[in-house]
């Protein structure tokens, strides 16, 4: 079974990382970080949830997302795979911030994570 907690510790990562990259559209008081523990996934380091338009219809309130670290995965990686699979996560929260997602293709993919990562390794020397 799996069980989640709450990663303020992720989420300030994140918030720091956001910053430097100038990804100003992430509300970072509508976006929760959770790990998770027990997931049987050998490949998926973190997940990006967003909260549906109907979701958010019915329950009368604004987009929502969620960031997942997939603990056992997360946790053997590097300081650099650990910052730029934050970065992937980021990037697929659509500048609407409307519950919906950026796929992989065009918008979130290597290229466009290690371009990030540059800039946020450039920006953090400044």
């Amino acid at each position: 079974m799996i069980r989640y907690e709450r990663a303020p510790d992720i989420k300030r990562r994140m918030e720091e990382i956001a910053s430097v990259l100038g990804l100003s559209h992430i509300d970072f008081s509508r976006l929760g970080c959770v790990r998770s523990f027990g997931s049987r996934s050998r490949y998926v380091l973190a997940r990006c949830h967003g909260l549906s338009k109907v979701f958010q219809h019915a329950l009368g309130i604004d987009a929502r997302y969620v960031i997942e670290i997939v603990s056992e995965n997360f946790g053997k990686l590097s300081e650099e795979e650990k910052t730029k699979t934050l970065i992937h996560e980021l990037l697929h929260i659509p500048k609407s911030f409307g519950g919906g997602f950026r796929h992989h293709k065009n918008h979130v993919n290597r290229r466009t994570v290690e371009r990030a990562y540059r800039r946020y390794v450039e920006g953090k020397l400044l």
